[in-house]
């Protein structure tokens, strides 16, 4: 079904790029009506997609009396989280709202969200997506992709899962094939737990924890829900390592062929939607893991005492990320911090 599912996506994406213009330009009718199309990997009932569905897309459609036309493709149906940033950048689709980690493949210094324990509490974390660290990326993300960041949504507190045991410390994680995404933080993060780091596509995860290729993975509670990544695992931690969050991202040509007037609308239902996804997100997750839970896999929370020598054991990965980029590096690890205060 996931390949079925896949590949009508691959179809309707030829056809999206046949009525396409080409560098950066949108699909515009006879009538001159502009069609935004945006890309993400997450399940139709993930927050992320129903708060498009409910605040974007009728608010850009209306406020604009039908002249910006809104088409969604959830679940991964043009492509993985990279392929969507990709044709983002060369305007074979107008937005995507991909995982951040993924983006930092594109801009590496974006990685800095992905620190290891960052951030103590979700107002940090939403401090951080809305102030100047995000300003200071976003600047020159757009300058080295021509992708401009619209607005940060958030995918919650990252938690391990695993079919070989609860994790407690970080010597349980010693030799598991932990799933990680595409970013050389994560990768860093659970080599130095001691795990085996295994970047792959989230669309072929959950295969890959059904037919045991992969021992574990990482990821927030709503997304190990609304992917059912729950029914082939056994364990689940709730360590919270890291905070990843999911910019809403356009091609920066097509943004600059809008009116004034178009970029205020898009920008207001932005805005509208990363507050709403936040809200729904948080208080899906109680509910998420009370069905979880339910389910049977086995839960656990670490430990203050616990927590601390997950932190002590990733130190190194802020040594590496400060040693790979300077100065600037580590000013942009301490505007980060500073949000916990």
């Amino acid at each position: 079904m996931r390949k079925k599912i896949q590949l009508l996506g691959i179809l309707v994406f030829c056809l999206a790029l046949l009525t396409a213009c080409g560098g950066g330009n949108n699909a515009t009718s006879s009538e001159g009506v502009k069609t935004i199309r945006i890309s993400h990997v997450l399940p139709e009932e993930h927050p992320t997609n129903t708060t498009l569905v409910e605040y974007f897309k009728p608010i850009v459609e209306e406020k604009s009396g039908g002249k910006l036309k809104v088409e969604i493709y959830p679940n991964a149906q043009l492509g993985s989280d990279r392929q969507a940033i990709e044709s983002v950048i060369n305007g074979s689709i107008e937005m995507s709202v991909p995982g951040g980690p993924v983006l930092s493949g594109f801009y590496e210094k974006f990685m800095v969200y992905d620190l290891p324990f960052l951030f103590d509490t979700r107002e940090a974390a939403y401090a951080a997506c809305d102030g100047e660290l995000k300003d200071k990326l976003s600047e020159k993300l757009l300058e080295s992709q021509n992708i401009r960041i619209l607005g940060i949504g958030e995918n919650g507190f990252r938690h391990i899962t695993t079919n070989k045991g609860p994790i407690k410390e970080p010597k349980d994680l010693k030799g598991l094939k932990i799933r990680t995404m595409e970013s050389p933080n994560h990768m860093k993060t659970f080599e130095a737990l001691g795990a085996n780091a295994t970047p792959m596509a989230f669309n072929e995860l959950f295969t890959a924890l059904q037919q045991g290729t992969v021992d574990g993975q990482e990821n927030p509670i709503a997304i190990i829900y609304t992917s059912k990544l729950y029914e082939v695992q056994k364990y689940l931690v709730l360590d919270g390592h890291y905070y990843v969050n999911c910019p809403y991202i356009v091609n920066e040509t097509f943004w600059q062929s809008l009116s004034s007037e178009e970029q205020n609308i898009i920008q207001e239902a932005i805005d509208e939607t990363v507050k709403q996804q936040r809200l729904k997100l948080a208080e899906q997750e109680q509910e998420y893991l009370k069905l979880i839970k339910e389910s049977g896999i086995e839960v656990n929370e670490l430990t203050p005492e616990q927590r601390e020598k997950f932190v002590e054991a990733t130190k190194s990965v802020y040594s590496w990320f400060e040693d790979t980029y300077g100065d600037e590096g580590k000013e942009l690890v301490d505007i980060a911090k500073s949000y916990n205060k």
